[in-house]
């Protein structure tokens, strides 16, 4: 939470550290090519400091090298900047307050659909992200689709990237349950996970308000059996067939889950796979880079894998991806070098060495980075390379709005899943239940 400034890019030796750490080098050795397109002209004002607000990191040189690249715009620039990080679960009330305060951090990077909460308080980047599209090969699907308000096409939003909760399990324990990799279908993943729980080695899906992996899972439940929030006009559609069969087959699943998944937060699934307490969960390449990088685990990671959730009923992997998506505020009194900021950190000299250090982490919006020496460096990781390709987002199938957002933010699905699982409430009622907690707030937009 320290002020990133001049004084200290100049005594930043951690971040020469952060990035020999991660293999990255110069510009010269990068593969990234970026085409030569004009930089759109964002003289920045007189005596322009900036505040910047994120979520916290889960991968430490995530943070380290972030703070090593304002540190360089800083050095360039001699625009101070402030980034403070904050937990995943206190960015939506952070962002709502400075929303409604008019006063505050100039950018906040939030989750996902953030931006069209908020949108009549942002400053358009329609500039800057028509010039880095152009530059590095075009936006992929997931960043489009969070980046611009709907049918139109100004950006409201700067995805940074997306972090996506594949399936992560022991191969040893898959193996001695009779399976050479997790089921692709509800019934054999629900096969697998009873072996699982009979031996012992459960499985552990997050069913708490987890910004993550508690909407990652509630969203994978629904969307593999073709139920939705909202069809393509807009209508709330969650009190369908489609969204009792669901939870009707979490009625059979959750038992063999292990205590406790309905007060999970983003590290309970982390910690109770790290600890071998179970054998099968969804998470981001989080776990698997702590586990490789500690001594203690290093013979976890090696007998674990990563594999998509089952398909189901789905065409295509049902997973959405976390996505960071930066906001610039209309009481900023410096928007562009609110803008040249965001410009800055995501040019390749900046944006690859911070996608290598966090191991693909926060996967990356802008196709050119497909090639990133990252995506080779561990056959393990690939699986998180394409994730904003995905088709897959928050309000799936209807237009991102604020009513969207809200019912993501409140956790509307999630509480419907644990309500059902905790035997709280029938399938049925708790389908009416989010029908009716949902279609509230699209009254209210």
């Amino acid at each position: 939470m320290n002020d990133i400034t001049r004084r200290d890019a100049l005594a930043l030796g951690a971040s020469a550290a952060a990035l020999a750490v991660t293999g990255a080098s110069a510009q010269t050795a990068s593969p990234i090519k970026a085409a030569d397109v004009p930089a759109p002209s964002l003289p920045i004002e007189k005596g322009a400091t900036l505040r910047m607000l994120r979520p916290v990191r889960f991968v430490k040189p995530d943070e380290d090298v972030f703070r090593a690249n304002a540190a360089k715009f800083t050095e360039k620039t001699g625009v101070e900047v402030k980034v403070d990080f904050v937990g995943w679960e206190d960015i939506n009330q952070q962002t709502a307050v400075t929303s409604n305060s008019g006063a505050g951090p100039d950018i906040i990077i939030g989750f996902t659909d953030a931006p069209h909460i908020y949108a009549d308080k942002l400053i358009e980047l329609t500039d800057v992200a028509d010039y880095l599209g152009k530059r590095y090969g075009g936006w992929m699907w997931l960043a489009e689709k969070y980046g611009k308000r709907h049918k139109s096409n100004a950006w409201i939003g700067l995805p940074f990237g997306a972090t996506a909760g594949p399936l992560i399990y022991r191969k040893s324990i898959i193996k001695a349950a009779g399976f050479d990799k997790v089921p692709e279908d509800h019934a054999g993943l629900l096969d697998l996970c009873q072996k699982l729980q009979k031996a012992g080695k459960p499985a552990g899906f997050a069913l708490g308000n987890a910004v993550g992996d508690g909407n990652g899972f509630a969203n994978w439940l629904l969307w593999s059996h073709n139920a939705a929030l909202l069809d393509e006009a807009g209508n709330v559609t969650i009190n369908s067939k489609e969204t009792v069969a669901a939870l009707k087959y979490l009625k059979q699943l959750y038992p063999t889950f292990i205590a406790g998944t309905p007060s999970w937060n983003d590290v309970s699934n982390n910690r109770a796979y790290s600890s071998q307490e179970i054998s099968l969960t969804a998470n981001g390449v989080s776990l698997y880079f702590s586990l490789k990088n500690d001594p203690a685990t290093v013979a976890i990671a090696e007998d674990s894998e990563h594999q998509f959730l089952p398909m189901g009923l789905a065409k295509s992997p049902p997973m959405g991806g976390l996505c960071l998506n930066a906001m610039v505020f209309k009481h900023s009194p410096y928007p562009n070098a609110a803008k040249a900021f965001l410009q800055f950190m995501m040019e390749r000299e900046q944006y690859d060495p911070w996608l290598t250090a966090n191991s693909g982490y926060w996967a990356h919006p802008l196709t050119a980075y497909a090639d990133s020496a990252v995506w080779s460096s561990d056959p393990k990781i690939k699986i998180f390379r394409d994730t904003m390709a995905n088709k897959y987002y928050t309000g799936y199938a209807g237009p991102i709005s604020a009513a969207s957002g809200a019912v993501n933010a409140d956790y509307v699905l999630v509480q419907m899943c644990a309500s059902v699982a905790t035997d709280a409430a029938t399938p049925e009622a708790a389908a009416a239940e989010a029908d009716r907690r949902a279609k509230r707030y699209f009254r209210r937009s």
